[in-house]
Formats: C-alpha cells, structure tokens, sequence
C-alpha cells in the first residue's frame, strides 16, 4: 500500500505552514516538495533523472537552476545557486543528485528505514534493484481490487496503477527504484509521529512478518 491520502494532505498542510517560518535553504526545499505530498522529493528527483542526458548521475548550475524551475520549486536564483554551493563540497562545479536527494530526504529513523527496505525486498522477487509488474505477480494480490471485481480493469492495469502511485505525475514508467521506494517512503514518514505507528502500517500494508 502506498501512503493514504489523508497523511499526505496531513503532510501538505503541515509543510505549507512550517515554510512560513523557515529560512533555511535545504529545509525550505525540502518542505516544498513534501507540500506536493509524499511523492514529491521523488518527483523532484525523477526531473533531475530525465535531465541527466549522459547517465553520469551528476548536475551542474545550469541543469540544476532548470531541475528546480521546470518542478515549479518557488525559490530565488540567488538562493538556488548558494544551495548548489552547499552540495558542490568540491568546488567541481558539479553536484551528486543522488547525495543531493539523500540529503533533501525527511530523515528516518534506522528502525524506519529497516522496516521500508524489508518491504521492497518482499516485492522486488527477482532481487534485481527495482520493483515491476512482474514482481508484483503472486506478491500483490488484485482480486479484492473493485475495478478488477467489476471486469473494468484486467491484472495489469491494477498493477500498473499500483506501480504509477510511487511514481511522479510527470513521468510514470511502471518501475519503482529502492532510492524512489525510499524516498517515497521517507516523504509518508515525516507525516507519521512514532516508530511503533509507522513501522505497525508497513508491516500490515505488506504482510511482513
């Protein structure tokens, strides 16, 4: 199960409210795209992905001002620039969105972060990295799906459907990553207060024992 849609209004709201009073840069990205919901620092890092031409997993100034623009992250070029220089540690010029959506994550407790990471290893079944449909067969059980009770839908567009709730509007592509299950995940967290709660909705979410 992905997160509810009442902790992501929950996490919207507070989001919205705390950027009010917030200064600090990285903080005050961070709250923007948690204001888009849980899937936003995934969101934002699947628009750094697409940017990435040559795979080389990094961004420099340009790319990055324009990351940040075409998400429609309200920030200031000159605020914008001084957090590029925050994450550019080496003065390359060039920064490691990877470290960089690490950074930006909500963090999670390591008793958090176990419990999410359990839950993509039961779904990835071929053990390769990332969750598809056809992990999802035999794991995620459709039959109490309304949609597919009604014949409206078939196995894989619930799947499917299943698969696109992880992902960021702009660019579904029916795969989930472990840092996008992560980052999803860490996006539901900040809106949950306890361990106890959080790790008690994954494991009944996905069963795990």
């Amino acid at each position: 199960m992905a997160g509810t849609s009442r902790h992501d209004r929950e996490m919207a709201i507070s989001a919205k409210k705390q950027l009010a009073n917030c200064s600090d840069p990285i903080e005050r990205l961070r709250l923007q795209c948690l204001a888009r919901g849980s899937a936003g620092i995934k969101g934002l890092g699947r628009t750094f992905r697409i940017m990435d031409d040559d795979n080389s997993r990094t961004l420099d100034m340009k790319e990055f001002l324009k990351g940040l623009s075409d998400y429609g992250v309200l920030i200031e070029k000159e605020e914008a620039m001084n957090l590029f220089q925050q994450f550019d540690r080496d003065g390359s010029g060039l920064i490691d969105f990877d470290e960089f959506l690490i950074t930006l994550r909500p963090p999670m407790s390591n008793a958090r972060k176990e419990v999410v990471l359990q839950a993509f290893k039961k779904l990835d079944k071929t053990g390769d990295g990332v969750i598809t449909i056809e992990d999802l067969r035999g794991v995620y059980n459709v039959k109490h799906h309304p949609k597919y009770r009604n014949g409206e839908w078939t196995e894989d567009q619930v799947f499917r459907k299943f698969l696109d709730s992880f992902d960021s509007p702009d660019d579904k592509d029916g795969k989930v990553t472990k840092e996008e299950f992560l980052n999803y995940y860490s996006g539901v967290s900040a809106s949950i207060d306890t361990d106890i709660y959080f790790i008690l909705m994954m494991k009944n979410a996905w069963k795990l024992d």
